[in-house]
């Protein structure tokens, strides 16, 4: 072999990519043939597809243009592994080149181990360069300028990037059914859901997982996330009445399958009377159920605050149920008892009835129409704006054959909202063709001389996105 002739190009830096020193070379590891070619590799105008985050499993890719090439095919190239932060690597994939102009594409893998420039020598066609990925520490991660999926993704990676690699391997799981199906509306912890506990996590940690929360939830008032919080401070309202495994630090978060805008994954959080299983699918919300939202006691005052974070729930099935004619109240109501809802939370084996119960929504008049519509609101509105909108057009769409059933509720009348969802086993329904709510009154079980609230929102058509 003869001895290269090394040309030295020079480095520029820039923010994501660029620092480059290129020399020509006989000798090429990309395991491309060695009859490919190309007068100049332009590192300058390397373009990664994404940034990197410190101890975050990175997949990415890297387009590298070059000159000169002289149109023969080549083959994928051998691990190049990354300097200065380490634990990447840059595989070449396997290609023809142009002849003339054209770019190579690597595919970059792995998990950084720390924060600032991973620099990669690539080898190509009889030239050398280095193109370089910068690394962000999880405090230099700005979602602020993401919306939508996006900002969910990145906050996700950014939480991701606070814990340890064996808080990673918690909290990241496979998507799969029996995963998809571990949620409850008991105060079991970990023993019956999926991730980290908010108790083993720090405030950093703590707070980074709340931002991701708050991201995929609506922002009205005691809706979304605000809601979430109000639930969650209730189990911490309760452990001052209870021993019995009352407390916000009880509740998870996990992610089923690697947060991302081209893949398929789900975020799960909730514990004790929550739970929100939310899927993701190229870059869209595709499926927001099973869904769970209970409360002890319906109002409670914890450390000054005042909380009431289903009342717009039981405002609405009570709005809802009150706008109907004395007619219509008896053509929807069933002699059943209900101690619970249906649907219970974490079964693994309830389905839906086939049988539609109560009255049909064409039924009724175009006002009372209208508040079964603005019934399922409370529900749907716990997502982010543009997911909710979405499935209320497509429960809009379906309302003309969704039905409306209830029970108990013996002192409920027409007109009079107060009248109903006032005492143990007072019930509700809305099932459409795709659309399932059920609210239900319960007696209290750390507060018995009170009522609480227990209420599920699933999707005929949606549910587990078909796991």
């Amino acid at each position: 072999m003869k001895k290269p002739q090394l040309f030295f190009l020079g480095a520029i830096a820039c923010l994501l990519t660029i620092a480059f020193a290129c020399s020509k070379s006989d000798d090429d590891d990309s395991s491309s043939s060695n009859s490919a070619s190309v007068t100049a590799l332009t590192s300058a105008s390397a373009v990664f597809s994404s940034t990197a985050i410190i101890n975050v499993a990175y997949t990415g890719t890297a387009t590298l243009p070059y000159t000169g090439g002289n149109g023969v095919a080549y083959s994928a190239g051998t691990a190049v592994s990354s300097t200065g932060v380490t634990g990447l690597t840059a595989t070449l994939v396997a290609g023809t080149l142009a002849n003339g102009a054209g770019n190579l594409t690597y595919t970059i893998t792995g998990t950084p181990t720390s924060s600032g420039t991973a620099s990669f020598v690539i080898t190509f066609g009889g030239q050398t360069v280095i193109i370089t990925l910068t690394v962000n520490s999880v405090a230099t991660a700005d979602c602020s300028s993401a919306t939508g999926v996006a900002k969910v993704v990145c906050l996700a990676n950014a939480f991701l990037a606070t814990l340890t690699t064996t808080q990673q391997a918690s909290v990241v799981l496979t998507l799969n059914l029996s995963n998809a199906k571990r949620w409850s509306n008991l105060p079991c912890g970990l023993s019956c859901r999926n991730g980290l506990a908010f108790s083993s996590l720090t405030a950093v940690q703590l707070a980074a997982a709340k931002a991701v929360i708050a991201a995929a939830s609506g922002i009205g008032t005691e809706e979304g996330y605000n809601e979430f919080i109000g639930i969650n401070t209730a189990d911490d309202y309760l452990g001052t009445l209870s021993s019995g495994g009352y407390s916000s630090g009880y509740y998870v978060i996990a992610f089923l399958g690697t947060p991302s805008t081209t893949g398929k994954w789900q975020l799960q959080f909730g514990g004790h009377h929550y739970a929100q299983n939310i899927t993701y699918d190229s870059g869209a919300v595709v499926s927001t159920t099973p869904s769970h939202q209970g409360i002890e006691p319906t109002t409670f005052t914890y450390n000054g605050t005042t909380y009431s974070p289903m009342a717009a729930e039981k405002a609405a099935m009570a709005a809802m149920l009150a706008s109907f004619t004395t007619a219509e109240l008896a053509s929807a109501k069933i002699s059943s008892t209900f101690s619970d809802v249906t649907m219970v939370p974490g079964s693994t084996t309830n389905t839906f009835p086939t049988t539609k119960l109560g009255i049909k929504v064409s039924a009724l008049s175009t006002a009372a129409q209208a508040k079964v519509l603005a019934a399922m609101a409370p529900w749907i509105n716990d997502l982010d704006a543009t997911s909710a909108a979405a499935f209320t057009t497509l429960y809009t769409n379906a309302l003309a054959d969704t039905y409306v059933t209830y029970a108990s509720n013996t002192s409920g009348v027409s007109g009079s909202e107060s009248s109903f969802f006032t005492k143990n086993t007072d019930y509700v329904r809305i099932d459409g063709p795709r659309v399932w709510i059920e609210f239900i009154c319960q007696t209290g079980v750390v507060v018995p001389n009170q009522i609480h609230y227990h209420s599920v929102y699933r999707d005929h058509t949606s549910d587990y996105i078909g796991l």
